[in-house]
């Protein structure tokens, strides 16, 4: 599964939403949060069911979920209501702080489901924004089976920390490599910070590559423009993918002859090295897989 770039477009813009399947994002999130203004966010829930079905029909690619109302609002649980019974792949907890906030979301998924045995499974991905959700991200990341991506909000932390936001990100890197480090413990998927700079394309491939260094699979994308630049990004380059292939027939070679560590063009090659070479190799056939379809 694809999460190199997760697309958000307000829940109260169907203009926006019906250009989806214009473009090429792994993951689309119609957010009733932060992108919805306040007097909007009933309406926008309202028509969320319509809007979805217009994606289906659209035949839109990539995964499409849901951002809710962060916990404790007076929207979370009527928003999780109208979005489990729609035909999405999840939901989005933003501001993510404890284990316990997921639960109005299992016993809803749990309901649907029973209502309808052909629906769609549901997931959740969890918003780590604050430093409490920080502090318990390991938790968070474990929290329950539905439980299959986190995404790294840091806009929103640098506010809760009273932080002053750089180009650089230093004052964020404890908690962004916190994140990262928590979700892949947990095999689950880890999504990097947003670049709010839409005009500056190359800050937003520049800390794209960052996070992807970090081990992140994917960005947020705040504009249509830079879903090609996370796209490119966070995919295996040629030169990487032919790399991994050889690596991979070298060392399996060496490997039946008894040796388990070989010299490979001036680099020491050992178990751990293969398991990053197979990984290039399975994400460039999913890719792959995904642009013939």
């Amino acid at each position: 599964m694809l999460f190199r770039s997760l697309f958000f477009a307000p829940a109260n813009r169907p203009e926006l939403l019906a250009k989806f399947p214009r473009f090429s994002a792994d993951c689309y999130a119609i957010d009733l949060e932060d992108g919805t203004p306040p007097d909007d966010k009933i309406v926008a829930r309202e028509a969320l069911a319509d809007n979805i079905d217009m994606l289906r029909m659209a035949d839109v690619k990539g995964l499409v979920y849901v951002r809710v109302n962060e916990p404790g609002s007076s929207l979370f649980l009527d928003d999780i209501a109208a979005a489990v019974n729609c035909d999405i792949d999840g939901i989005i907890i933003p501001k993510l702080e404890t284990p316990e906030q997921c639960n109005p979301i299992i016993s809803a998924v749990a309901a649907a489901e029973k209502a309808n045995a052909d629906k769609r499974p549901v997931k959740i991905m969890g918003g780590i924004e604050s430093m409490l959700g920080v502090l318990n991200v390991n938790e968070l990341c474990r929290a329950n089976d539905l439980m299959s991506s986190v995404f790294f909000g840091a806009e929103d932390l640098a506010s809760d920390m009273g932080a002053r936001r750089t180009k650089e990100g230093d004052e964020v890197l404890y908690a962004r490599s916190r994140v990262v480090l928590a979700a892949k413990i947990a095999s689950i998927v880890a999504i990097d910070q947003a670049v709010i700079d839409v005009r500056n394309d190359e800050q937003c491939r520049t800390d794209a590559s960052k996070g992807r260094d970090l081990g992140y699979e994917g960005k947020i994308c705040v504009i249509p423009r830079q879903i090609d630049i996370c796209n490119s990004v966070y995919a295996p380059t040629d030169e990487e993918v032919a790399e991994a292939e050889e690596v991979v027939a070298v060392y399996k070679e060496a490997m039946s002859k008894g040796i388990g560590t070989i010299d490979f063009k001036g680099k020491m090659i050992d178990g751990p090295l293969l398991k990053r070479a197979e990984a290039t190799l399975a994400i460039s056939a999913i890719i792959k897989n995904r642009e013939s379809a």
